[in-house]
């Protein structure tokens, strides 16, 4: 497959470093420095303007998708149409999918939408993608990371055991779950571990439970002290990603939320906005400030400036003063395991969205949805089943599937299935698969 990436930036360049393990990756970037960067990887790199017709003409013509992600939303939006334009003036010319990252809200008011009509198939708001998936978090008081799979029959929920819990020295079978949820991974540490029923429970230990969100919800009381009161948020940095969560946040009427604002026009233009919300003009890192607002008594505390330093800092200093739950933005790919290894609950990037969407668009058909996890180590991928998927009619026990790799869940119908040996695979069934990304090539040959 051949792909075309506009802009080799992190979001670009870590697409491009993903995909050229196994496809033919050509990467346009106009800047010099940052050309010569990607020119590292094992790609084909065009120094020039990623929207310029002349250049897209002469690599257009055998593309399957163009992922167009500069830092300019224009640019982006360009690219597709003039590379859309290009094929259709060529007849016989393959189709070629377009992609197009695109930041401002007069062009996009949801986390992934189609434009077609203006020459792009997918287009994608990191910044909305990454304001939706906290505010899901949100919901979720004891857990640190959540996702839907199979139209919200199947959730995901990853759990952080603190070292006072009472689940610290217990078995995973202790945990007594129902039918309806499987616990799918443990990460400790560095590592990951797809668990069984003797396997014991760490202080630290991250658990990842897939099943019915109902009784999830009920299981989030075992895994973390739920009080029944107003959530209480502090959100740090109202730029695009911070103006989108505070959206979201401040159409629950059962939270208290609060804002600090370092630029004070901003604050201006975000008072005018939020109906509920306390906007506060300062500093994130201000102690003195931090302590008047009572950060200690904080159920949440979101870092979602522009700087991912800056963003660490206030992180940390929220916790060491007594923040229940810190959640920080970082854009720099390495910086979120960085993040979480110093004490950080959730670390997050608005450039997720960018690589799943376009990850699932590469890895061919039957793919509803696929979500990173633990940096990347660690996929869970939707699949639904066709007549020639390879895994179905037959036994779980009797299918060779990697052993770094777990179905977790069957969706047949409307009926979930948290799968045993016996357990058959029927075509059009949706299977949430828990993997290794060392092993997802081999898994997906089980549904091709």
């Amino acid at each position: 497959m051949k792909t075309i990436v506009i802009g080799a930036g992190e979001v670009g360049y870590h697409i491009a470093k993903f995909l050229s393990a196994t496809h033919d990756v050509t990467v346009v970037e106009k800047d010099e420095d940052v050309a010569r960067r990607a020119d590292e990887l094992d790609v084909q790199v065009l120094e020039g303007n990623g929207a310029n017709a002349d250049i897209l003409a002469s690599i257009i013509h055998d593309a399957d998708i163009l992922v167009a992600v500069t830092g300019f939303d224009e640019v982006n939006i360009v690219a597709c149409m003039t590379a859309k334009l290009i094929i259709r003036s060529h007849p016989g010319w393959k189709e070629t999918k377009t992609i197009a990252r695109v930041s401002n809200p007069d062009y996009i008011d949801v986390p992934v939408t189609s434009r077609s009509q203006v020459g792009v198939d997918i287009m994608i708001c990191p910044e909305l993608a990454l304001a939706s998936e906290v505010a899901e978090v949100l919901s979720s008081p004891s857990a640190i990371d959540t996702e839907v799979f199979a139209g919200g029959k199947v959730q995901m929920m990853e759990f952080a055991i603190r070292p006072d819990s009472k689940l610290v020295g217990k078995q995973i079978q202790d945990l007594k779950l129902d039918d309806c949820c499987i616990v799918s991974a443990i990460f400790r540490k560095q590592e990951i571990v797809i668990p069984h029923g003797n396997d014991t429970i760490n202080a630290n230990d991250h658990i990842v439970v897939v099943g019915n969100p109902r009784a999830l919800e009920e299981l989030g009381r075992v895994f973390g002290d739920v009080e029944q009161h107003r959530n209480r948020i502090l959100l740090i940095g109202c730029g695009i990603v911070g103006f989108y969560l505070a959206k979201l946040i401040d159409k629950d009427e059962s939270v208290d939320l609060k804002i600090i604002e370092y630029k004070k026009n901003r604050c201006i233009e975000v008072a005018e906005t939020l109906e509920n919300a306390l906007i506060l003009n300062g500093d994130g890192t201000d102690v003195n400030l931090l302590r008047e607002e009572n950060i200690e008594d904080m159920d949440v505390v979101l870092a979602v400036t522009d700087n991912d330093e800056k963003n660490l800092l206030c992180s940390l200093l929220a916790k060491q003063m007594g923040a229940k739950k810190v959640i920080a933005r970082a854009d720099r790919p390495d910086y979120v395991p960085l993040f979480e290894m110093i004490g950080i609950d959730m670390a997050v990037s608005p450039r997720e969205a960018t690589v799943n969407e376009v990850l699932k668009l590469t890895m061919g058909k039957g793919i509803e949805k696929l979500t990173m996890l633990e940096g990347e180590k660690a996929e869970i991928i939707e699949y639904t089943t066709s007549r020639y998927s390879k895994i179905i009619g037959k036994s779980l026990e009797k299918v060779k599937f990697p052993k770094d790799a777990l179905v977790t869940t069957i969706v047949h119908n409307d009926e979930i299935i948290i799968p045993r040996g016996d357990s058959v695979v029927r075509e059009g069934d949706r299977v949430i698969v828990f993997a290794l990304s060392s092993s997802v090539s081999a898994v997906e040959k089980y549904f091709k």
